[in-house]
């Protein structure tokens, strides 16, 4: 195409990562996030976290086994799954991402396990439907600290190559000034733990009894990650508006016409002064933090990759994106969004979470 043509007329161009990327992410970030606050009951023992560890695991495990599924269905085929196997390329983030997904996801289910047998031998010992089951899954029931901690450094080892390859997969996007920063990883990670803390404080709503005595450390820590997340942002645009950072400057000098992009910076912004005023201010709100929390987390996802998307390469305008109402849009949403659900109602049907009282019985 005439490149004066491009300049005048502008072209439409279709997203390469639809929103199935988007809810990947989102439930990956959300799952790595809620596995690391699940330590501090399960690993490190502290008491006063206990409840939420638990609640936190039940997090981790409903995101963790939902996310590979929006990734598959955005490769449209498992053949393209299959080929990172085949024909692996260790030049790729993504090809390695191929690798790193199944050890975090492992490692997750082993730890979990070993986390959760003495539940599944009190339920065993309970009688009941089921009580054969429980006493071969519980096998022995033994709540083994060191076991725990080894299947730990393990899904340890995936949780961080996950968050590791996740941003670094959009920040090696050199011919997007937007993607191309060292500020991504890094807002990917402190925003997926502030979205799984917001989970935390929802599922506790959910299927315990949202005691505000054990959701305090939770607030604390909400807060803490979004001074952080103002810091990122702030120092992301004083680089730009500087121009000490020529990446930051051309990202900068790209969206700032735009009235759009203008908008979501100042509601980005806001969310986050909201949720940091609601934790330190009004803990008795703490499911509108929580909401809000998950809410910028999507949306940081949703700006990042459909909104990035619509920066033009070429061209006069920015480009248009209407979110369709079929599998590559609304429905593969909606439809990620029921299978979460659906995991939920299968893990909370057979184990106590929320309750510590009975899980303890």
């Amino acid at each position: 195409m005439n490149p004066s043509i491009v300049e005048v007329v502008n072209v439409s161009r279709e997203v390469a990562w639809l929103p199935w990327a988007v809810q990947y992410f989102f439930l990956i970030g959300l799952s790595v996030g809620a596995f690391l606050l699940s330590l501090s009951w399960f690993v490190l023992r502290w008491p006063a976290w206990q409840r939420v560890s638990r609640i936190a695991l039940l997090g981790a495990l409903t995101c963790g086994l939902t996310a590979p599924v929006a990734l598959l269905a955005d490769l449209h085929q498992p053949g393209r799954f299959l080929n990172f196997y085949l024909h692996p390329n260790l030049d790729s983030w993504m090809a390695w991402g191929a690798f790193f997904i199944p050890l975090y996801l492992a490692g997750l289910v082993l730890y979990s396990w070993l986390a959760l047998r003495p539940d599944l031998k009190r339920l065993a010992d309970a009688g009941g439907r089921g009580a054969a089951l429980y006493r071969a899954l519980a096998y022995g029931g033994h709540d083994s600290l060191g076991a725990i901690r080894a299947a730990t450094v393990l899904a340890l080892a995936g949780a961080g190559l996950v968050a590791l390859y996740t941003g670094m997969e959009v920040m090696v996007v050199s011919a997007r000034p937007l993607w191309n920063t060292p500020f991504l990883p890094l807002q990917f990670f402190l925003t997926a733990l502030a979205g799984a803390i917001g989970l935390v404080l929802v599922l506790d709503r959910l299927v315990g009894d949202g005691h505000a005595a054990t959701e305090a450390p939770l607030l604390r820590l909400l807060a803490m990650t979004q001074v952080l997340v103002l810091a990122v942002g702030a120092a992301w645009l004083l680089l730009g508006m500087s121009g000490l950072s020529l990446r930051h400057a051309e990202a900068l000098a790209q969206v700032a016409p735009s009235a759009g992009w203008r908008i979501t910076a100042v509601w980005a912004a806001g969310s986050a002064l909201a949720t940091l005023w609601l934790a330190l201010r009004r803990p008795q709100w703490r499911l509108a933090a929580g909401l809000i929390a998950l809410h910028s987390a999507w949306m940081m996802r949703w700006t990042v990759f459909i909104g990035g998307q619509g920066i033009p390469k070429t061209g006069a305008g920015y480009y248009s994106y209407a979110l369709p109402l079929g599998h590559d849009g609304m429905l593969g949403i909606v439809g990620t969004a029921g299978l979460w659900i659906a995991v939920l109602i299968l893990l909370i049907s057979v184990l106590p979470w929320g309750d510590t009282r009975r899980a303890q019985a």
